[in-house]
């Protein structure tokens, strides 16, 4: 193996690449020649054997042509056949002549061989012939009758074959002779080749070796910058052209390597510093300080006096801040502001006329000269290099500068450090101050909502919880109003949507001044609103109540066609604990007291009496049985959603929704979830439903998507996803087309549950969605920390971002941070073709609504390609 090796590695060498092709080159030239003048040769022998085989056999039968004139005796037939074979002995032929039947039948038989196949079809007078088989040339040669031995051969006619001449000549030990000569002449050239090859390998390399040494010599003496800049190779000689040629190539590069060329330091420098360049929640939290210890960083190597940031929040103003290394005064400060300013006007990203809002100063090194006074710069002392960015989605614009000491910024190599430094810090607070608004967003949304700006539904949720264990811990009354706009349905119809929400922010408005400051007022959804009034009694509300009616009496809005417009409401009330002791069943009477409201007349405020109690704890009792009953009787059945692939047009997803079906009546989740899972027996109704569902897919041959609502109850059953998982096999259906989605607002106090509960569905094959993104606190949170594969955003913002721009930003924010993740999307709510023509222009994956299809009992039920889509 040693060998081998050996001999590979000097194939490897330019040494052994020039022997091993000049070697190469003249064997195969020899080798070509030798074959070529081979095959010449011997078919050079093999014509003159058939030649000489024709004059044997010529010669043969004239003698015996001529002696057969003369009459012949049996005796001398004999003789003359054995001296003509005896003639051929010791020579490369062999001969034998055949009598044929028409001589046999006058003169009888002699002792001869048996004819094979090629002397008898002579006789059959085939006529001469010759044959090579291998290293053997035969010559078949028909003895024909003539005329005149027509005189002793009366049984014969002319033509025909009285005999045969079968000669055969042997060539091999030509061949052999020829080859064994080649084989030598062949190990003579290739010694004589060799020695060639040696000496010529040797010179060459000889000559590029002594090259290269002073080339490596000179490379070997470079340890920095300084000398790098300082060697010279151009006068290293390779004496081939080629390699002169390549060489002057490497030369070219090692000036322009000159040029750029970046000292360890600085390297070391650079990396340490662009390593630090990591968005954590700290740096989003204290980028300021960040910063700061950034341009600490910088001075250890650059004398850098200062960062500058400028960004853009929407249409508001500029922010300024500059960050000095240590302090400066104030003359320098204005100074530098005036120079920041100029920069900025030269900015393409610089909108003019933009006002700069704020300038803040801050210092990250507390030094003074040595006579504690603060350190005064000029223009000339300054030079500022800035980099600028602008961000649609949110809309932000930036710029980002460093001023460094002016003759360190006409430093090529410095320049050169400065503006990756600059690039790679103006994406970092780029993207610190996008994911600080998209935060900011994402909060304030998830618990406000947009339209009005008050809280939403999912915070009135929370809140009323907490009231009802504080006040229960307090042992206190509190009061809960639940409030609908009267006929805000005929003024959204009549006046536009547009104008349906100036009418909503206005009585939102009223509601704001009518209440106490500690108040909570909360848009339920839709017209309908709540306030939550601690510490108060029956009285206390319904005094409340009454003030807010007086507030609507003064509200007049101008219509789109002048008319004026006014506002009533419908107030229910419910006080803890006089009416319920739960946040459920206290919402139940203050809703029901909100319908009494509406049934007298609206315009007014109800409050419940003892009967009115027992009436609506009695209808929640109904639905406790009307539940229990449903499932125990399994009329519980499933309705189908489509979900339009906005892409192709193509409907291949639904989603799966519950329904109760009561005779010829169908029974909406809205009005009966919350009871189930109140009593506990959601997760069987939802067992019961995936069931059906499954059947109806196997039976239809479905091979689309289905997407599964779950019940946060479902999480805490822990065989709850190997039970579907079987009823996924018993009825065929592949678990990459079930899409299991959670609320998002469901599931935060459920985190480490719910991780569990998402990575066990994604290893059985399942995928998984968040439904209402962007409606929870922790939108952020679920992106990073759980596998999803499809985000359905909350509907509300997709049915009002055409009228209202934080809707839209809103939205433009899940897309963008939902593509650059990879996970697709699904715009609910789409009721309109407005809307299905927004959602596609916005690069939303799916679409959802009624406008595409509605809830059907039947799972292949035919929906349009594409109702957004023109013909």
């Amino acid at each position: 193996m040693t060998v081998v090796r050996n001999v590979v590695e000097f194939f490897r060498t330019l040494r052994g690449f020039v022997f091993a092709t000049i070697m190469a080159v003249t064997l195969a030239v020899f080798l070509g020649v030798t074959l070529a003048a081979s095959l010449l040769y011997e078919n050079i022998i093999a014509r003159q054997a058939e030649q000489t085989s024709s004059t044997i056999a010529n010669q043969t039968f004239n003698s015996m042509f001529q002696v057969m004139r003369q009459g012949w005796t049996r005796y001398e037939l004999e003789d003359f056949m054995a001296s003509t074979k005896a003639a051929f002995v010791d020579t490369p032929f062999e001969i034998e002549i055949y009598r044929g039947e028409l001589v046999e039948a006058i003169y009888g038989a002699i002792d001869q061989p048996q004819a094979d196949q090629e002397v008898a079809a002579a006789f059959a007078g085939q006529g001469e012939r010759v044959i090579q088989q291998d290293d053997i040339v035969r010559r078949i040669f028909p003895l024909v009758t003539r005329t005149e031995c027509l005189a002793c051969h009366s049984n014969a006619t002319p033509g025909e074959v009285l005999g045969v001449i079968d000669l055969r000549q042997d060539l091999q030990p030509i061949s052999t002779e020829m080859r064994r000569n080649y084989v030598v002449l062949f190990l003579l050239c290739g010694v004589i080749v060799f020695l060639i090859a040696t000496a010529l390998s040797a010179f060459a390399v000889s000559r590029i070796n002594r090259a290269i040494h002073q080339f490596g010599s000179r490379v070997e003496e470079v340890n920095s910058v300084k000398d790098l800049k300082e060697m010279d190779v151009s006068d290293v000689d390779f004496y081939f052209d080629e390699f002169n040629q390549s060489f002057g190539h490497i030369n070219e590069l090692v000036e322009r390597l000159k040029d750029v060329a970046v000292d360890k330091d600085i390297l070391e420098f650079e990396i340490r510093l662009l390593s630090k360049f990591i968005i954590t929640s700290e740096v989003v939290r204290d980028w300021r300080e960040f910063i700061k210890d950034l341009l600490i960083d910088i001075n250890t190597i650059i004398k850098a006096h200062t960062l500058v940031t400028i960004f853009q929040v929407e249409e508001e103003g500029y922010e300024l801040e500059v960050f000095w290394y240590i302090d400066v005064s104030d003359e320098t400060r204005a100074e530098f502001e005036r120079i920041v300013k100029i920069q900025m006007a030269s900015s393409e990203h610089f909108h003019k006329g933009v006002p700069i809002l704020n300038i803040l100063h801050h210092i990250a090194h507390t030094e003074h000269d040595n006579n504690g006074n603060l350190l005064q710069l000029t223009s000339e002392d300054i030079e500022l290099q800035t980099k600028s960015l602008l961000l649609e989605t949110p809309k932000i614009g930036g710029v980002v500068g460093i001023g460094v000491q002016s003759e360190m910024a006409r430093d090529p190599i410095r320049h050169i450090v400065i503006d990756s430094i600059l690039t790679t810090l103006l994406n970092l607070v780029g993207s610190v101050k996008a994911i600080y608004k998209y935060t900011k967003d994402l909060e304030y949304y998830a618990t406000r909502d947009p339209l009005t700006s008050l809280h939403n539904q999912r915070m009135f949720r929370e809140l009323l919880g907490y009231e009802v264990g504080r006040a229960s811990r307090h042992d206190e009354t509190f009061a809960l109003l639940m409030l609908d706009l009267d006929n805000f349905k005929t003024v959204n119809d009549r006046y536009g949507h547009a104008f349906g929400d100036q009418f909503l922010q206005a009585f939102a408005s009223v509601l704001e001044h009518a209440i106490r400051p500690g108040d909570f007022l909360s848009r339920y959804g839709g017209d309908e609103f709540t306030i939550i009034l601690p510490e108060a009694s029956e009285e206390q509300a319904y005094t409340v109540a009454n003030r807010i009616a007086d507030s609507l009496g003064k509200l007049m809005l101008p219509a789109p066609d002048g008319s004026p417009v006014r506002a009533t409401t419908s107030i229910g009330i419910a006080v803890y604990p006089h009416h319920a002791q739960d946040p459920r069943d206290l919402f139940l009477v203050a809703d029901n007291m909100m319908y009494k409201a509406k049934r007298s007349g609206k315009n007014s405020i109800a409050v419940p009496d003892e009967h009115e109690m027992a009436e609506v704890f009695r209808q929640v009792g109904e639905k406790n049985q009307m539940v229990l009953n449903a499932l125990e009787e399994k009329r519980i059945i499933p309705y189908f959603q489509p979900i339009i692939d906005l892409n192709n047009g193509e409907v291949i997803i639904h989603e799966l929704l519950m329904r109760i079906q009561l005779g010829d009546q169908i029974v909406p989740a809205g009005e009966f979830i919350d009871v189930a899972e109140s009593i506990g027996v959601v997760h069987k109704m939802d067992y019961l439903l995936i069931e059906r569902a499954f059947a109806q897919m196997h039976e239809q041959n479905y091979d689309g998507m289905l997407f599964i609502n779950l019940s946060p109850k479902s999480l805490i059953i822990g065989e709850f996803i190997a039970r579907v998982r079987q009823l996924a096999i018993e009825y065929n259906i592949e678990p990459r087309r079930i899409v299991f989605e959670i609320t998002e607002r469901e599931t935060v106090s459920n985190l480490a549950l719910l991780e569990r509960f998402v990575l066990d569905l994604k290893l059985e094959g399942f995928n998984f969605a968040i439904d209402d993104f962007g409606s929870g606190f922790s939108s952020f949170h679920y992106i990073k920390q759980f596998p999803i594969d499809v985000i359905k955003i909350e509907g509300e913002f997709i049915r009002n971002m055409l009228q209202d721009a934080k809707y839209m930003a809103f939205v433009k924010s899940i897309v963008t941070l939902a593509q650059n993740l990879g996970m697709k999307t699904i715009a609910e709510f789409v009721e309109d073709a407005e809307v299905m023509a927004a959602v596609r222009d916005l690069g939303i994956d799916y679409a959802q609504g009624y406008f595409v299809g509605m809830p059907d009992p039947a799972l292949m039920a035919r929906y349009p390609t594409d109702p957004g889509r023109e013909a």
